[in-house]
């Protein structure tokens, strides 16, 4: 049996696997501490059960998941995920692993602390050279990849942690996301502060990543489960030409961006040619 995720709501896996069994994929449940994890039986369908689960966790309104209720289970005019908030919040959980939680809470909280204390916060947690306070201190090489400046800055990035690191993290496990994030958060601000100097954060150059990561396992290796439409792909590399252009403005990371999108296209071919 192989693993395609977790979902905290009853009611989500009921609809999950009711789709899943129109599809003639037939699914086994376990109790865990994070809700219910799915495994299929069959391990010839993990593939298409980890395809159906992401999307179901981007959009479990969809209508095929109630017509498959009446078909093959539980009948009832309207799928019940519980209330609104929880809806967000349970969504929120399954559609990520615990690397890509702690990451978030870890900037949100970063990001709140600077809003009382930015002197200090940034003095501890900045690049070397930024503060008289800084050498020596290694953690500096990825720590200014968790501050961020504004509200659009930390929204934006977080948005993007969340709906790519989690698909990455439940498709493929919490080592893998954690590596990506070690380097994609590392050698951008390396090559950042190469060319711009010490004054930088943010978690673009991870999120950039996160993107090229995506797009090569989509491309060379679609059978782990990753999904990335070419159109998003093309959004964002469009971002970085805009951003190099100056068009964006004067305080874009620009090369953080480009060294995180070569750092995830190597690791994604890197992962791509491993066997499991």
């Amino acid at each position: 049996m192989v693993e395609i995720g977790r979902l905290a709501s009853p009611r989500a896996v009921m609809a999950l696997t009711d789709y899943l069994k129109s599809q003639g994929i037939e699914t086994h449940l376990e109790h865990v501490a994070q809700g219910t994890a799915i495994f299929v039986v069959d391990d010839s369908h993990a593939t298409a059960a980890q395809r159906e689960f992401a999307a179901f966790i981007h959009n479990p309104m969809d209508a095929k998941y109630l017509q498959a209720s009446w078909d093959v289970g539980d009948n009832r005019t309207k799928l019940d995920y519980g209330a609104p908030g929880l809806q967000l919040l349970s969504q929120i959980i399954t559609g990520a692993g615990p690397v890509t939680l702690i990451t978030l809470i870890a900037c949100v909280a970063i990001y709140i602390a600077m809003l009382f204390m930015p002197e200090a916060i940034f003095s501890a947690l900045s690049f070397f050279g930024a503060t008289s306070e800084s050498h020596w201190q290694f953690w500096r090489l990825f720590t200014p990849s968790l501050l961020h400046f504004s509200l659009m800055h930390i929204a934006f990035n977080m948005l993007w942690w969340w709906y790519l690191g989690g698909r990455i993290e439940n498709s493929l496990g919490s080592g893998r996301l954690l590596l990506l994030l070690v380097v994609a958060g590392t050698l951008p601000n390396m090559v950042q502060f190469f060319f711009d100097g010490p004054n930088f954060g943010g978690l673009s150059g991870v999120v950039y990543g996160l993107i090229g990561y995506s797009w090569v396992m989509s491309q060379w290796a679609p059978q782990r489960g990753l999904v990335l439409r070419p159109a998003l792909m093309g959004f964002m590399l469009l971002s970085l030409v805009l951003g190099f252009s100056g068009v964006m403005g004067d305080n874009i990371a620009n090369n953080a961006h480009l060294a995180g999108l070569l750092a995830g296209l190597v690791q994604g071919w890197l992962d791509s040619r491993r066997k499991s």
